[in-house]
């Protein structure tokens, strides 16, 4: 399928808090209680329509294992989206958080657009209230969701709300710089960055992975 701008979006969390059934709940619609965790790093993909542009969002899902943090740090690299995930009836996968967000502000583009989730609403036992996960999220410039990867909540808002606010930072970005660019001299598929003057990549100068599919 053809699409119009390509998105790097990273979950990110400890071990165990639903992030392989995230990513699998909004890119395949499917919930598997039997998931193994995560080694190493996995990815999926899934098209929307954003103000009648078609958005590839490539989903990064990165293991939350110590013994490979050194090996998803890399990925962070490029990502311009993040869903940040904790378990609401784990507090410890909450006070978490913190680190995971200093990860990205380390490796990340400074001006990556972060939704904190918490997941697994559906459980009885939370622990974790909304308005202290909300607290911690607008203390550090992100926007909050909760969800359940079971039934479906919440899911396609969350990678929605992400997807349609890069795309506003970048739409603005192109509405700036048609005054001065003379019209047809870029592509239109685009590898997008939020936070260098030059942007936008020719389509020839994509990765293997960033090519249209």
């Amino acid at each position: 399928m053809s699409y119009d701008y390509l998105f790097k979006i990273v979950l990110v969390g400890d071990c165990g808090v639903g992030k392989t059934q995230i990513r699998n709940r909004y890119t395949l619609d499917e919930f598997n209680p039997q998931s193994k965790s995560t080694i190493g790093v996995e990815f999926a993909f899934k098209t929307v329509n954003i103000d009648g542009n078609e958005v590839k969002g490539q989903i990064w899902d990165t293991s939350g294992e110590e013994r490979y943090r050194a090996i998803t740090s890399a990925y962070y690299r490029g990502s311009v989206g993040a869903v940040l995930v904790y378990d609401v009836t784990k507090p410890k996968t909450f006070e978490a958080l913190e680190n995971w967000a200093s990860q990205l502000r380390q490796y990340a583009d400074e001006n990556i657009v972060v939704c904190v989730v918490g997941n697994k609403i559906d459980l009885p036992t939370r622990e974790v209230s909304t308005a202290e996960a909300e607290r911690f999220a607008r203390g550090n410039g992100f926007f909050y969701m909760e969800t359940s990867a079971l039934d479906g909540t919440g899911v396609e808002s969350a990678f929605r709300q992400v997807m349609k606010k890069i795309f506003e930072i970048v739409d603005s970005r192109q509405q700036a710089r048609k005054k001065t660019v003379r019209a047809g001299s870029i592509g239109k598929t685009r590898s997008i960055k939020l936070t260098d003057a030059d942007d936008v990549a020719e389509p020839s100068k994509f990765s293997s992975c960033c090519k249209q599919m």
